[in-house]
C-alpha cells in the first residue's frame, strides 16, 4: 500500500486557516502524517508571524514536514538582510512592502503597524529589530523543491523539458504561463501553488494546490496516494480527477 503524502498550499499568513487544515490532515492520516508546504507563508493575511511559530515548532518537534520556498518567502527574507535586496523579477515600483503584496501586513504581524510611520522612519531598521532570528533563519533555509517516486512539489512550478534536478531557482518560485499550458507528462505529477485558482485542480500533469487563502478563500489540503489525490475537507475526502482546461 501506497503511504499517503499530504500537500498544504499557500499560507499568505492566515494562521487560523492553518490550523484547520492540521486538524484535517491528522485525522486523516494522523500526528505522524508527512506533509509538504508548497510555500508563501507570509504577507497579505494577519497573522504571518504565527504561520512561521506553527511551522517552527513542527520541524523542532521532529514533525515528517517538508517546508519549500515561496516567493514571498524570498522577497521576505531578503528584505531582512543587513542590506535589502529587490527581486528583480518585480517592477521598481512593486516593492515587498507594497500592499499589492502584503509585506506591510507581514510587518504588522510583529507589531510594526506601516500606518504609524512615515517616509522618514527606518521600516527596515524596525523590522530587525521584531523579527525573532528563528523566523529568518527558517525563511533562508527553506528547500525549492521535494519529491518522491511519484511527485514533484515545488511552489511555482517547473520550466518544461528541462530535467527536474536542473530547474532554476527562477522558474520554481516565478513560472505560471508557460508551465500552465504544457500539457506534456514531465515524468512525475508536479505539484504547485502560486497562481490562485478557485479550489485545487488537477490538470492532468500537474496540480494546483494555491486556493486563495491570500485572498480570503479557504486553504487547500490534498493528499497523494501515488499519483491518485484527494481534498481534504471536513466531510472527508473528495477525489480530485484531471480537467480537460488549462489555468
Amino acid at each position: 500500500m501506497t503511504k499517503p503524502i499530504y500537500a498544504v498550499g499557500d499560507i499568505h499568513g492566515q494562521h487560523t486557516e492553518l490550523l484547520r487544515v492540521l486538524h484535517l490532515i491528522e485525522a486523516d492520516g494522523g500526528p505522524e502524517a508527512e506533509i509538504v508546504f508548497i510555500g508563501d507563508y507570509t504577507d497579505r493575511g494577519p497573522a504571518s508571524s504565527d504561520v512561521l511559530d506553527t511551522l517552527i515548532d513542527g520541524l523542532e518537534a521532529g514533525k515528517s514536514w517538508h517546508c519549500l520556498k515561496g516567493n514571498h518567502d524570498r522577497m521576505f527574507s531578503w528584505f531582512m538582510r543587513d542590506y535589502p535586496l529587490h527581486d528583480a523579477y518585480l517592477p521598481v515600483y512593486l516593492y515587498w512592502l507594497h500592499e499589492r503584496l502584503g509585506g506591510d501586513t507581514t510587518l504588522a504581524s510583529y507589531g510594526i503597524k506601516m500606518t504609524q510611520t512615515d517616509r522618514q522612519t527606518d521600516v527596515h531598521g524596525l523590522a530587525k529589530k521584531a523579527v525573532p532570528q528563528r523566523h529568518v533563519d527558517f525563511l533562508d533555509s527553506l528547500a525549492l523543491s521535494f519529491e518522491n517516486d511519484d511527485l514533484f512539489f515545488a511552489h511555482a512550478g517547473i520550466q518544461s523539458g528541462v530535467p527536474l534536478d536542473q530547474q532554476s531557482e527562477h522558474d520554481l518560485l516565478w513560472i505560471r504561463k508557460e508551465f500552465h499550458v504544457d500539457t506534456r507528462d514531465h515524468g512525475k505529477l508536479i505539484v504547485h501553488g502560486h497562481t490562485p485558482v478557485d479550489t485545487a485542480t488537477h490538470y492532468g500533469n500537474r496540480v494546483n494546490i494555491d486556493a486563495g487563502a491570500g485572498y480570503g478563500r479557504p486553504l487547500a489540503a490534498v493528499v497523494f496516494e501515488g499519483r491518485k489525490c484527494w481534498s481534504l475537507t471536513d466531510q472527508g475526502r473528495i477525489q480530485l480527477h484531471p480537467t480537460d482546461g488549462t489555468s
